[in-house]
């Protein structure tokens, strides 16, 4: 909105100019959606906690959490305004990119709205339902699968790119959909499984976020293109300026969410999220680097997959408890460690999936 209303009077003062740089209005969607967290944060918490929308904790968790019993939740809607607000003020509303990955946040955000809302007002404890959930999510994910697919305007929005190889790309035609689709649902349930201890998952979100923002501009600037010997896609450096929003609401969220926190996101926030990197990660022709830097969410995905497999084949468990942050809780580290560990271990992996961008 504001994009466009500089955009045009360019014409008059050129002083305007300035707002079709990219990288300011990234700063600017930073800020913005920072600035929108901080100050609705504190209003929605009160709210929620009104409502008695709060957190219910696993009977046959780590007995720490059990203090986290009454903590408001579905705060993910403050991360979901921000950002919405943030990109619609500041990108560029004609581009494509823009749209179909705002319509995918808001499609797996809503999803996760109707389940908390059964799940914590209605106290159906079975919310929508597993099966529900996973076609409601598979139809959202397809959709912007479908809607990338039919609208490529170059052979390499649907390549498959393989990091560290200058001139490895799999044309995948059709298969681009189901690719897409696996990314889009795959990381969202990745991330709604993390979503566990106080700051662990929203970290590790917004340093994907910034690292993909990062491949989103490169991606989208001939000169940097063809530097670093990536494609390039026209128009798709204006995702740039979601990631940016994504980053200003990760870390307006966390001021509420670090431990220990005020405000869970919920699966309204979790789900939406997680389908964003996933979205934002395709745009971007970057699937597999995202499967590296979203490596604690890749592991925390595995650990209850192994859990479930163990426990039916075997009858034991593999680990103490999935997903596996649990683990680490009844071995005997405290909370915060467990979560700033797995923060390093996301910058160190971030750094790597960036490293590809050079490393060819």
């Amino acid at each position: 909105m504001l994009f466009s209303l500089f955009d045009s009077l360019t014409q008059e003062f050129s002083f305007f100019n300035v707002f079709r740089y990219l990288t300011l209005r990234g700063i600017l969607g930073v800020l913005t959606a920072l600035v929108i967290c901080l100050a609705v944060g504190p209003i929605m918490i009160r709210r929620l906690g009104y409502r008695q929308i709060h957190q219910t904790v696993r009977t046959d968790g780590p007995e720490a959490h059990i203090t986290k019993s009454g903590t408001p939740t579905m705060g993910g809607a403050i991360i979901l305004v921000a950002v919405f607000a943030a990109t619609l003020l500041w990108a560029d509303l004609s581009n494509r990119f823009v749209w179909v990955v705002l319509f995918t946040t808001l499609s797996f955000g809503a999803i996760g709205l109707v389940d908390d809302y059964k799940k914590l007002v209605n106290k159906d404890t079975r919310g929508i339902g597993a099966g529900m959930k996973f076609l409601l999510q598979s139809i959202a994910g397809l959709a912007a699968a479908l809607f990338l697919y039919h609208t490529a305007e170059a052979p390499a929005e649907t390549e498959l790119i393989v990091p560290f190889f200058k001139d490895v790309a799999l044309n995948l035609g059709p298969w681009f959909v189901l690719l897409a689709y696996l990314v889009i649902v795959g990381s969202s349930n990745a991330v709604n499984l993390t979503d566990g201890l106080d700051g662990l998952a929203i970290m590790p979100t917004t340093m994907v976020a910034a690292a993909l923002g990062i491949f989103a501009y490169t991606t989208g600037h001939v000169q940097f293109a063809n530097y670093l010997g990536i494609p390039y896609i026209s128009g798709v450096g204006e995702v740039l300026i979601f990631c940016a929003a994504l980053v200003g609401a990760g870390l307006g969220f966390l001021w509420f969410n670090t431990y220990p926190a005020q405000v869970f996101m919920g699966d309204v926030g979790a789900l939406a999220l997680g389908a964003a990197l996933g979205v934002v990660a395709v745009v971007v022709r970057q699937e597999i680097v995202l499967f590296v830097m979203g490596g604690v969410f890749v592991m925390e995905t595995v650990s209850v997959m192994l859990q479930v497999a163990s426990y039916k084949l075997t009858g034991k468990r593999m680990f103490r408890m999935a997903p596996l942050h649990h683990h680490f809780e009844l071995k005997g580290w405290p909370e915060p460690r467990v979560i700033v560990r797995f923060w390093i271990i996301t910058v160190i992996l971030v750094l790597i999936g960036l490293a590809t961008l050079k490393i060819r």
